[in-house]
């Protein structure tokens, strides 16, 4: 047993951690800065972590009235307070229906416009009663809380987490190494929909059209997917973390 001790303490001693404090898109600059070509897999947990929703102070949570910010890295400059105060009518009715899948959109962009004409909107608690004020007395009764949707959209917005998916899924499979594996864990249908897409296009040969003689376009599958259906969570897992409901994780390895 003490052979075995010295040995597992001789690999720890080995081990190396490197933790950087950047966005996922950044991640070709960060293995180029440590001279890492390439890597044998790649785990992206999408979720936002609950420790910031936690804190009433960040801005991310529709029951804490405070500073209305939901920026996930504090160093950027854009944020909440800057988008509903700024954007025009139209552009914050589209992210609340495509981001939050909101079907008063219109009607809460509308007010928020409205609103901040009298007064610069500064607060989350502001934002809700914006919000409870545009939607029916008789849909706030039903479903969730009637900011929930909106304020997920704000979010979704002001970190950029849709395109900055998108970027990244354009290029991470060139830094994996052949049989690498890329896991992806996503908490949205619209980011479980651009992983899929995504996964689907990289394991796609020949595009050219059928009656080509021999292929000219020279694309070559990426990617073969391991998980035909996405893995969700257990009951047992559920009944441990129930934030993990909507998680769905999709896994790919390089060819």
């Amino acid at each position: 047993m003490k052979r075995q001790k010295k040995k597992l303490l001789s690999i720890n001693s080995k081990a190396k951690l490197i933790i950087e404090h950047t966005n996922f898109e950044n991640i070709r600059e960060v293995l180029k800065a440590q001279k890492i070509d390439s890597v044998d897999g790649v785990l992206l947990d999408l979720g936002v972590s609950s420790h910031q929703l936690d804190e009433g102070e960040r801005g991310f949570s529709y029951q804490h009235d405070a500073p209305l910010d939901m920026r996930m890295n504090q160093n950027d400059d854009f944020d909440a307070q800057t988008l509903v105060n700024t954007w025009s009518k139209d552009d914050i009715s589209h992210i609340i229906h495509d981001y939050g899948e909101e079907k008063w959109a219109a009607r809460i962009a509308e007010f928020i416009v409205r609103s901040r004409e009298v007064q610069k909107i500064s607060t989350t608690g502001e934002l809700v009663d914006i919000i409870k004020q545009a939607i029916p007395a008789a849909a706030r009764r039903e479903g969730p809380h009637p900011a929930k949707r909106t304020f997920q959209a704000l979010r979704i917005a002001v970190n950029r987490e849709l395109e900055v998916l998108e970027n990244l899924l354009d290029t991470v499979t060139d830094l994996l190494s052949s049989g690498g594996r890329l896991a992806i864990i996503s908490f949205h249908s619209l980011e479980d929909r651009i992983v899929k897409k995504a996964f689907q296009k990289q394991t796609q040969g020949c595009v050219c059209p059928r009656d080509f003689p021999k292929c000219v376009c020279g694309f070559k599958p990426k990617l073969k997917i391991i998980t035909r259906k996405p893995i969700t969570p257990s009951e047992r897992e559920l009944d441990e973390n129930p934030r993990a409901r909507s998680a769905k994780l999709r896994v790919a390895e390089k060819i």
